[in-house]
């Protein structure tokens, strides 16, 4: 069996840690590679994509616009971490921008391709979901666990920050 290109490179990723070597092989044939120069956005606020992505190597800072063609960070996502699976699972717009950190590479999957495999591969796809479920679940677990902090300092200062 040939080796897809992108094989080597998936398989060293936490994406593919509950796939056996044939899965993932199945997931490399679908997936392609995007490289970033600094500041080039992968994925703009409000804009609605229908792929997620893998950061191989690189940085991307997950930035919100603040007007007047700033922006801020909120957070910097770093390889092996995913990028964009919420709107690719809701297909909602996003509500932030994936912008490169210095030169940045990513593995990328479109929504298609994804749900072809389902006749034929439907544990691929099984596993993948709850890769990006637990990926979700972890995000939403820290912004609890700051929301928490943030309000304990709040009250502790009395209201004032």
């Amino acid at each position: 069996m040939e080796t897809p290109v992108l094989y080597d490179t998936l398989r060293a990723s936490p994406l593919t840690a509950n796939l056996d070597d044939e899965q993932c092989g199945v997931l490399a044939d679908i997936a392609y590679e995007r490289r970033l120069g600094n500041d080039e956005v992968l994925i703009g606020e409000g804009l609605t994509d229908c792929c997620f992505h893998v950061i191989v190597e690189g940085m991307l800072a997950v930035t919100k616009d603040t007007g007047g063609g700033e922006w801020t960070t909120l957070a910097i996502l770093r390889p092996g971490d995913l990028a964009g699976e919420l709107g690719f699972v809701t297909g909602r717009p996003h509500s932030a921008t994936l912008r490169a950190v210095g030169d940045t590479r990513v593995v990328s999957f479109d929504r298609g391709e994804l749900e072809a495999l389902l006749d034929g591969h439907p544990w691929v796809v099984y596993r993948l979901m709850q890769t990006i479920v637990q990926a979700v679940h972890q995000i939403l677990r820290r912004m609890n666990t700051q929301y928490v902090e943030m309000a304990n300092y709040i009250t502790k200062q009395h209201g004032r920050y």
